[in-house]
């Protein structure tokens, strides 16, 4: 089974953006140093406990940290951003390190209304642009090529091209957690993967669809899929659950739309009075996620990968922090790493 890591930089209540990073930049190391395939790089805005804004900032900070691994979106908000921006970033980053990039691109703004008017700029955009998506996705692939895109003006010959000369082009994937994203990919003949680590619901249904539906294209010949899973690996299951617990909490209530703030210590946590809902909310997300000792996670990595009939699962280590632990490491995702290697690898 291959593996490969998503990562949302996440921001402990004992930790500054830059101790996020530092820990993030040890996590991306050690996947590099275990023979994890891919690490990809989440875009969210303006969310306490999140510090992954851009990523290919991220992806060209971490490009030059690691040497094996493919550097990834996942994924990029194409509604925030112009095709043509990031066509040129993207290009740039494959022009950098050939082989190694991901785009992975996704439909959804990322964050809430107000700061996705504030990042859009003072034109904004509206409804259209997501009515456009499939447009785009188009623009983005052709603008990365070497042809680039022929603009119609009248008694001229434009062409705009996201880089002057590429010889290479990144990995195109579409990212999505809805029916709409599978009949998208495979419409276009696109890579996909299903957000299975944010919703747990539909991933076979989607998955069938985008299986069914597939159309050969220049991108892909046959069916490319994998799916993403939170995941804490630790030497026991009471700690693997433990350390979860913060993730697990922060999502009950980003669901039930209370105020949200960085992410707990595992004591906080241990200590938080929970609503029935809540705790419904807590319960579902510790069901459809890998967790437990080293050999317990290893047979649900298996079981999940038989299930959905995928070779590669891309795993979001959710672990937090006991009180205590330098602010720039994250023991208990680097844990979840090489535990998880040790037992698949």
């Amino acid at each position: 089974m291959r593996l490969s890591v998503l990562d949302l930089v996440p921001v402990r209540t004992d930790q500054s953006t830059s101790d996020a990073l530092a820990a993030t930049t040890h996590l991306a190391q050690t996947a590099d140093r275990l023979g994890y395939t891919r690490y990809w790089l989440a875009e969210h805005h303006n969310m306490p406990a999140v510090a992954a804004t851009s990523p290919p900032v991220l992806i060209a900070h971490l490009a030059a940290q690691t040497s094996q691994l493919r550097l990834g979106s996942g994924g990029v908000m194409l509604p925030n951003h112009a095709p043509l921006a990031v066509a040129e970033q993207f290009a740039l980053l494959e022009a950098a390190h050939p082989g190694r990039i991901d785009l992975g691109i996704g439909r959804a703004p990322g964050s809430d209304p107000v700061t996705s008017m504030a990042l859009r700029g003072a034109a904004g955009r509206d409804d259209r642009d997501i009515e456009a998506f499939p447009d785009y996705l188009d623009d983005v692939v052709a603008l990365m090529s070497a042809r680039g895109v022929r603009v119609p003006i009248p008694n001229q010959r434009y062409i705009l091209k996201a880089t002057p000369l590429a010889t290479s082009e990144p990995m195109l994937w579409l990212l999505g957690s809805s029916m709409y994203s599978a009949h998208l990919a495979a419409a276009k003949g696109l890579p996909y993967v299903f957000a299975h680590h944010f919703s747990g619901q539909g991933t076979a249904e989607a998955l069938a669809v985008y299986r069914s539906e597939f159309r050969p294209s220049d991108l892909a010949s046959e069916p490319l899929t994998f799916l993403t899973v939170n995941a804490v690996v630790a030497e026991t299951s009471a700690e693997a659950r433990a350390l979860m617990l913060p993730n697990l909490q922060m999502m009950a209530r980003l669901r039930t739309g209370q105020p949200l703030g960085a992410l707990d210590l595992v004591e906080d946590a241990e200590a938080a009075s929970l609503s029935p809902q809540e705790q419904r909310i807590v319960d579902a997300g510790l069901r459809r996620a890998v967790v437990g000792s080293p050999s317990e996670a290893a047979e649900q990595m298996r079981a999940l990968a038989e299930e959905f009939g995928v070779d590669e699962v891309m795993v979001n280590p959710v672990a937090s922090a006991r009180r205590g632990t330098d602010p720039a490491s994250s023991p208990g995702r680097v844990k979840t790493l090489e535990l998880l290697a040790k037992e698949l690898f």
